[in-house]
């Protein structure tokens, strides 16, 4: 690999200079396929957005996650693989196919920290090319510090994506939305993902409650899919984000090995067909608590067509003092509409709700079986609901 260095990156340079330089190396870079190597600094190289990663350049750094921080032995500022960014006006990268960006901190120094009304609504950290197609793409190893929205890959529909690798990326992003992907018709995956607060507590740095509380209340998701086939989603969680994980109507796939903690919705499913819009929700729990409303605060909602299989989900509630909650939710799952859908749910644990029932059921064409679970008086739960019985 070549060190950005060598093209004149620089840790003392200005933040348009860099920019301009980084761009050069790409460009040199995308003929061979080479690496730059993002060499650790004691201070941050600042840095300007409109970055094009363009086609088979992998920008790598020397850091793996680093979900409190990074901190100088002297000062209140990471180090490692770090780019300051101050840029509000674009996106600081936009990958295009056959990239990677490994081992990297995005830095947002001047981003707010008290007051809700002054958070800058900065553009993403990381897009995709929204005027080509975006195919085989691996971010991994990042850290996002005050960013307001890390990772957008909604496609244009006349330039799909295919094969996005998220994996090991750790941030608290202020819009609420973590990750995003519309439009990607061959798998996505996003693996070993974490959402908290308290990304910059060993920098010396922290999010007031209030600040904490304008993210929760944007109503987003942490984490979203939509029109995409065989989405993977494992070991996903995030903390203090009005929404877990979204669903989208034109999505399938398999969710598993996740915590969602103090959301007002953990996960919100929607279905536009019954051949394949179906989803295999395994091995998680939801701690729904954050919500305005009781009604508004659901662990589970569903909706549209299709199939959604529960197992060894787990959902109970209770105060957090990082931010505004109301300590239970209304339900544990909520299933409306008109269409026909049918959910199974097994050996489900449910507490810490105030409804009479753990499901609410708004749809009279929904079939639904619970086999094994356990309600919020810890009995055990076995039910079957079908249209017009």
């Amino acid at each position: 690999m070549k060190s950005i260095q060598e093209f004149g990156v620089l840790p003392t340079n200005e933040a348009s200079v860099n920019a301009q330089n980084l761009q050069k190396a790409i460009d040199w870079a995308t003929a061979s396929g080479a690496a730059l190597y993002i060499e650790p600094v004691e201070v941050p190289y600042p840095i300007e957005g409109g970055i094009i990663l363009k086609k088979n350049v992998s920008l790598v750094g020397a850091n793996g996650p680093t979900p409190r921080g990074t901190r100088h032995p002297d000062a209140k500022r990471p180090v490692g693989s770090v780019f300051n960014i101050t840029d509000d006006s674009q996106p600081f990268i936009v990958v295009e196919s056959g990239t990677r960006i490994e081992g990297i901190q995005f830095w947002y120094s001047e981003q707010e920290l008290e007051d809700p009304a002054k958070i800058i609504p900065y553009p993403p950290t990381i897009q995709l090319n929204k005027t080509a197609f975006t195919q085989g793409v691996k971010l991994s190893d990042l850290t996002f510090y005050g960013e307001y929205v890390a990772m957008d890959f909604n496609a244009d529909p006349k330039f799909k994506c295919e094969l996005i690798l998220i994996e090991h990326c750790y941030g608290y992003p202020l819009s609420g939305e973590f990750i995003r992907i519309d439009y990607c018709y061959d798998i996505p995956r996003f693996l070993h993902c974490h959402v908290n607060p308290a990304i910059m507590r060993e920098i010396g740095y922290r999010f007031s409650k209030a600040v904490i509380d304008s993210v929760v209340d944007r109503k987003t998701f942490a984490y979203s899919v939509n029109h995409t086939d065989n989405a993977q989603l494992m070991d996903v969680f995030t903390f203090a984000t009005w929404g877990g994980i979204h669903l989208g109507s034109e999505s399938y796939g398999q969710l598993t090995n996740f915590n969602l903690d103090c959301v007002a919705v953990g996960i919100y499913k929607e279905g536009a067909n019954t051949k394949n819009r179906n989803w295999q929700i395994a091995q998680g729990s939801i701690i729904a608590n954050a919500g305005n409303t009781l009604e508004e605060t659901r662990p589970i909602i569903i909706e549209g067509q299709g199939h959604t299989a529960i197992s060894n989900v787990e959902a109970f509630s209770g105060g957090n003092g990082a931010l505004t909650n109301l300590e239970k939710s209304y339900d544990f799952l909520w299933v409306k509409g008109d269409k026909r859908l049918t959910v199974s749910l097994f050996g489900c644990r449910m507490r810490n709700y105030t409804a009479a029932e753990p499901l609410t059921v708004d749809n009279p064409n929904a079939v639904i079986q619970a086999v094994a679970c356990v309600d919020h008086a810890e009995e055990l739960y076995n039910r079957i609901i079908q249209p017009n019985k």
